[in-house]
């Protein structure tokens, strides 16, 4: 059985594409900066005009920024591009199995929440993934703790007190990322989940 191919679209420096990778993915990232701790294929272009020939999923992250809470503190609306809309509608109109992923306050359309804390890590990031089949959490989220008593390292997109490189690897289970990197990267663990979910059915699709 041949294996399954994922484009990362807006793929950072992986967080993503580990996750997909843990789950049986052949993972091929695609953002328009360099990345150069990227841990697998990488292709520096434009995730809007990139084509998705060969591929059986498709996973996006666009720019989080312009839903992002640390925005409406700064008082920035409209400093960030919003992707989102016209990233939807090219993997609508593509018509293959597709996911999107955000932060809260994101238009997501019918999407699973999922948290660190649903897998047991130390770090309370959540995320939404709305995609073009059902997908399930795990868990609802357990906090047992809060950000001030130390229990979780952040709350927020971005890290927050006491967010360091350390700190960061070890909550969120990534080892080769900077501590920028970190700040904005997505656990591996959720895309695992997702991936093991996205692989069946992809596989029976193709049966």
């Amino acid at each position: 059985m041949r294996k399954r191919r994922l484009l990362d679209l807006f793929c950072g420096a992986g967080g993503v594409a580990m996750g997909y990778a843990r789950a049986g993915f052949e993972v091929v990232g695609v953002d328009i900066r360099p990345q150069s701790h990227y841990p697998f294929a990488f292709l520096q272009a434009d995730a809007m005009t990139v084509s998705f020939d060969g591929f059986d999923v498709v996973h996006a992250s666009p720019p989080c920024q312009a839903y992002s809470i640390c925005q409406n503190f700064l008082q920035r609306p409209g400093a960030y591009p919003d992707l989102l809309p016209a990233v939807r509608q090219r993997l609508l109109s593509w018509g293959g199995l597709w996911i999107i992923e955000n932060v809260p306050g994101a238009p997501i359309q019918q999407g699973v929440m999922l948290c660190g804390s649903m897998f047991g890590l130390g770090v309370l990031r959540h995320r939404y993934f709305e995609s073009s089949t059902v997908l399930f959490a795990p868990l609802p989220c357990r906090h047992k703790g809060t950000v001030k008593d130390g229990a979780y390292i952040s709350v927020f997109g971005k890290g927050g007190r006491g967010f360091t490189k350390a700190r960061g690897s070890q909550a969120m289970g990534i080892d080769w990322m900077t501590i920028n990197e970190l700040r904005q990267a997505i656990p591996p663990v959720y895309t695992e989940w997702l991936g093991r979910q996205l692989m069946a059915i992809a596989r029976m699709k193709s049966w």
